[in-house]
């Protein structure tokens, strides 16, 4: 089984903001940005605490109580992927390592990679999937988490919850692309909408990675 790190991701990564296709980018106030010295630190930091892990057996946690769900492993290889990733530069409309990513091409990459799943283009359309809605004190690493600009408008942002109150996202390409930002921030407080479970959309956990 993979490592079950999510949940423990060192307080040391710190990061920004912005939007995705279709949508306007806003920066959050410019003295909440990392300096690059930090993210490269925090980086480090990150690489030696994943050296510590141990392997751990964990059985498949229940999702509805009638039958083994397979988020565990799945969210293992969604964030694995995720932090892969990180510094990939943003692009308006990036779909690719090569091109850079914006918020949900970055999300659209990963699941489909990671899950076997197929998942719309936009942030508008990816907030209306037809998946279950998990409210903010049950979030879980995998689930899909949803942001408008500080509360006002349509979803325009969507990035993928981590654990330890933290999620990883395609940002703007002043704040570094693909990084990692706090859902306690001032900014992503005030602009957080809603989450969903995407991976309760996968397909069966043998075929979750045939898109490797």
């Amino acid at each position: 089984m993979r490592l079950r790190f999510a949940p423990l991701v060192p307080y040391a990564l710190i990061a920004l903001l912005t939007a995705c296709a279709g949508q306007p980018v806003q920066n959050p106030p410019s003295e909440t940005r990392a300096p690059a010295h930090e993210q490269a630190r925090a980086q480090q930091d990150f690489e030696q605490f994943l050296a510590t892990l141990q392997i751990e057996d964990e059985p498949l946690a229940e999702f509805d109580g009638e039958s083994d769900y397979a988020l565990p492993q799945l969210a293992d290889s969604v964030i694995e992927r995720g932090f892969a990733l990180m510094g990939t530069p943003y692009r308006y409309g990036g779909t690719s390592v090569k091109t850079g990513f914006d918020c949900s091409g970055f999300v659209n990459f990963v699941f489909r990679k990671e899950a076997g799943l197929e998942l719309p283009r936009s942030t508008r359309e990816l907030i209306n999937l037809d998946a279950p809605l998990v409210k903010r004190d049950e979030l879980e690493p995998g689930d899909l988490v949803f942001f408008n600009n500080r509360g006002r408008g349509r979803v325009s942002h969507a990035g993928i919850y981590i654990g330890d109150d933290r999620f990883i996202h395609s940002s703007s390409s002043r704040s570094g692309g693909v990084r990692v930002d706090s859902l306690h921030d001032r900014y992503w407080r005030a602009s957080y909408l809603e989450a969903k479970r995407v991976l309760a959309l996968a397909p069966e956990l043998p075929h979750a990675t045939a898109h490797r």
